[in-house]
């Protein structure tokens, strides 16, 4: 064999172990869909870092967030071929896209429910998203095939519709953005409420249930919701006893460490984002002197 042949060879199989290597990368691409069970007949559907639950019953499904319009028609299909049952409702947690979008989809057959401010706002901001059918203001349940889900509004907290929902037979409660299992809150906090996030956890604590399974993450229990509580505290507190004695954003994102919650994910990244968050409301809520 030549040299220049066997140099042609080389670059052949160079090109087929590169092509070889980066393959599993374009599959990296195609979204992480599953459906596990909780409980009962109640089962999580996640896509990507994305969850979302469903209940079975005789008469029919209930769902809820859609996520996206991609990830709702796969859920549908896949209710069909496993269960072969109509979608009769979907219920939104709040208005926020990355959670609501997609509800067209399951609008022919089901009827959607959510907070009254959610309406307002899907109505409002033109979500990508089904107008909810139904809305309540304080509490709701909806009842199926012998089965029920309480929907429970906390009050403001991670915007200003957000709902929770128990499931009593399945003990599960489903919870949206406003609680994580060991991580902290997501980045600069948009969209929220202070206190009222805090009060929206003591408010989750008093339901009866033992299974959490939050919007993102894995399941948790009752306790991890007082974890949050606990963290969410003294970051507030920190914040706002900063504020009165004049520290600045760069002093309190140096000073306010949280070392009880530094091994929780995201808290290198995240902490100093959340810290600005509740700093920025604090300023706008604060009274003029």
């Amino acid at each position: 064999m030549t040299r220049i042949l066997r140099l042609c060879v080389a670059a052949m199989l160079l090109i087929a172990g590169t092509l070889i290597i980066v393959a599993p990368a374009f599959a990296q691409n195609e979204p992480k869909r599953a459906i596990t069970k909780i409980a009962g007949d109640l089962y999580r559907f996640q896509n990507n870092f994305h969850f979302s639950v469903f209940l079975v019953t005789p008469d029919g499904v209930i769902v809820t967030d859609p996520i996206n319009a991609e990830a709702a028609t796969w859920l549908k299909a896949e209710i069909k071929k496993r269960f072969n049952k109509p979608i009769r409702y979907l219920i939104l947690s709040h208005d926020h896209s990355d959670h609501s979008s997609g509800g067209e989809i399951f609008a022919d057959t089901a009827t959607v429910i959510a907070h009254e401010n959610a309406k307002a706002t899907i109505v409002g901001e033109s979500r990508p998203t089904a107008i909810p059918d139904l809305t309540f203001s304080d509490r709701m349940t909806v009842s199926l095939g012998g089965k029920q889900v309480e929907l429970i509004y906390v009050g403001a907290s991670h915007s200003d519709n957000l709902i929770v929902m128990n499931f009593p037979a399945e003990r599960t409660l489903f919870a949206v953005d406003i609680v994580s299992v060991t991580r902290v809150a997501y980045k600069p906090l948009r969209d929220s409420y202070f206190p009222g996030w805090i009060n929206a956890l003591k408010r989750m604590e008093a339901i009866d249930f033992d299974i959490l399974a939050p919007g993102h993450g894995p399941l948790g229990v009752k306790a991890d919701i007082a974890a949050n509580r606990g963290y969410m505290s003294g970051l507030y507190n920190g914040v706002l006893k900063g504020l009165r004695t004049g520290e600045t954003l760069d002093s309190l994102k140096s000073n306010l460490t949280l070392d009880a919650y530094k091994d929780w994910g995201r808290y290198k990244e995240w902490r100093p984002l959340n810290i600005e968050g509740v700093y920025k409301r604090i300023q706008l809520q604060r009274r003029a002197r």
